[in-house]
């Protein structure tokens, strides 16, 4: 068990990507503290994962509020008496379009939370994580580099290529005291988001779901698309202690769509 004895927090957990990572942690031996802003979801997911509740404690969380960030990594540590990584899938995901129509106030909604609610998050966990060294794990997107021609998210890329870009400073900058920050790319990856998004477009289009999803893997080396499973599994790999050597990378996780 990778995670055994370490605490994860685990931000933006819903009923795709989030879960799968708090459900990893525990699987994998840890304790997983989850955040979102919907207290009900996160109730459930938490039941899901641990019946019993002696392996996970959950709080609702708005990452664009500094002190409620901070109540979660406090929550870490006085329910589980340490903090070991944090792995931030929290993310704004739904403005589409590119910047010659930019609504620009969108745009720093975007970025506030996907770019400062990232790094408010990360610094609420610093304290915790300076105590034994640890790992923060970024959820970024393939989108930030190689823009898709299917649908235009540029506000979404650019937060997630800002965050990345931070990546590089907070892996010099935490070094030191032994913390490793790292992100994780998915490219199209199967999960509710994709599944929604198949689903409509094959209904808009008058076409079957399965000729929306060849259209979406017809560039992939894997005939398949990576499952929000696939990039949990990546993502706990860089919270253990297996990636003890590893920081200021980038891993996509893709099928071989964009190969770096």
């Amino acid at each position: 068990m990778s995670l055994a004895g370490k605490t994860v927090v685990v931000s933006g957990v819903g009923p795709g990507l989030g879960h799968r990572v708090a459900a990893a942690v525990v699987r994998e031996g840890g304790d997983a503290v989850l955040g979102a802003r919907t207290a009900a979801q996160l109730a459930g997911s938490a039941a899901r994962i641990d019946p019993g509740g002696r392996h996970t404690a959950h709080l609702a969380t708005d990452i664009t509020d500094e002190a409620q960030c901070g109540a979660l990594a406090a929550l870490a540590l006085e329910r589980f008496g340490r903090l070991d990584a944090v792995v931030h899938v929290a993310a704004l995901d739904r403005h589409f379009g590119g910047v010659e129509d930019a609504d620009l106030d969108a745009w720093r909604a975007v970025l506030d939370v996907n770019l400062l609610g990232t790094l408010r998050m990360t610094r609420a966990c610093l304290p915790g994580l300076k105590e034994r060294g640890g790992s923060v794990v970024i959820i970024g997107t393939q989108s930030s580099v190689s823009a898709p021609s299917r649908v235009r998210q540029a506000a979404y890329a650019a937060s997630k290529g800002a965050l990345t870009s931070a990546m590089y400073s907070m892996a010099r900058e935490f070094g030191p005291h032994r913390i490793r920050v790292n992100t994780v790319l998915p490219g199209w990856m199967w999960g509710p988001p994709v599944q929604a998004y198949v689903r409509s477009t094959a209904l808009a289009g008058g076409t079957s779901e399965a000729e929306v999803l060849s259209g979406l893997t017809e560039r992939m080396a894997l005939p398949e698309p990576a499952t929000d499973g696939d990039v949990a599994e990546a993502a706990v790999f860089l919270a253990s202690d297996r990636a003890r050597a590893i920081t200021g990378q980038s891993l996509l996780v893709n099928a071989g769509e964009v190969m770096r």
